[in-house]
């Protein structure tokens, strides 16, 4: 077993986007306003929702724009900021006609993507990846955390109008990849014998196997089956990212997985989340 590789998903954004972009296209009128998983959220709002955060990236990132505004220092600070950031872009975009975002889209999706491309994958990113635990983080991880991001809001879209899902292996597993990156943060406060191991398998051709094994008092992420785990939990791809995006209770994700062993030390991992 060995480290989890970089993630490397520069290159997929142009297909990223461009399947963005003909999804919306192909939506009747009455689509648009179909419910999601996000609660409030309809199909407009999150397609709002995906542009506001593209925008902010090239403002922030690329352009070193920084708004005045109240600053953050505490997690549930920031999480509050992002949410009312979140809502007030999405209530003004009501504005907005259906034809208007996606050209924006379409303006704003190619510069995030050139934007990302120039970056040294191995700087420090502007924004860490909290919810892995991160007070820094690599430019690699942020950009494959924003990747996780475009792709499950679309992939909402598409569950709530039944378009075809996009879960190839070449779009989900980078998605599955970044995820896992989670549970070591999600497990910090349990405890375990030094040396014991939780196997995370996701199955399909999208999945793959990780494993987390304690040592010196923390828990650390490799990639592969474990040896003899002490506690494993197996789910489908479709479960999984659910999980991670809290597409999912923790009782649902229980009811759609398989864990052994260590009933409660398996279960740890239905409470991971992969999102702010």
């Amino acid at each position: 077993m060995s480290a989890p590789p970089l993630v490397d998903v520069v290159s997929l954004f142009p297909g990223l986007n461009q399947n963005l972009a003909a999804l919306l296209r192909s939506l009747r009128p009455d689509d648009w306003m179909r419910s999601t998983v996000c609660r409030e959220w309809s199909v407009k709002d999150i397609a709002a929702h995906i542009l506001d955060g593209q925008l902010r990236r090239l403002a922030f990132g690329r352009d070193a724009y920084i708004p005045a505004g109240p600053s953050v220092t505490q997690l549930e600070e920031t999480v509050r900021l992002i949410n009312r950031l979140n809502a007030d872009w999405v209530r003004a975009a009501q504005r907005l006609s259906p034809r208007v975002l996606i050209d924006h889209l379409e303006w704003a999706g190619p510069q995030l993507a050139e934007y990302f491309q120039s970056l040294d994958p191995y700087r420090p990113a502007t924004f860490p990846v909290a919810w892995a635990g991160e007070s820094s983080s690599a430019n690699w991880f942020d950009i494959a955390r924003d990747y996780t991001e475009q792709w499950h809001h679309q992939q909402q879209i598409r569950d709530a109008v039944h378009a075809p899902p996009l879960t190839a292996r070449k779009w989900l597993n980078p998605v599955l990849a970044t995820f896992v990156r989670c549970l070591p943060h999600a497990y910090r406060e349990t405890m375990a014998a030094e040396g014991a191991a939780v196997q995370f398998e996701v199955t399909g051709d999208a999945g793959d196997c990780w494993c987390l094994r304690r040592q010196n008092s923390v828990w650390n992420l490799t990639v592969g089956p474990a040896p003899d785990p002490n506690a494993g939990i197996t789910l489908d791809s479709a479960a999984a990212w659910r999980l991670f995006t809290r597409g999912l209770t923790p009782s649902e994700a229980r009811r759609a997985a398989t864990l052994t062993g260590d009933q409660a030390l398996a279960a740890v991992a239905l409470h991971a989340t992969a999102v702010m």
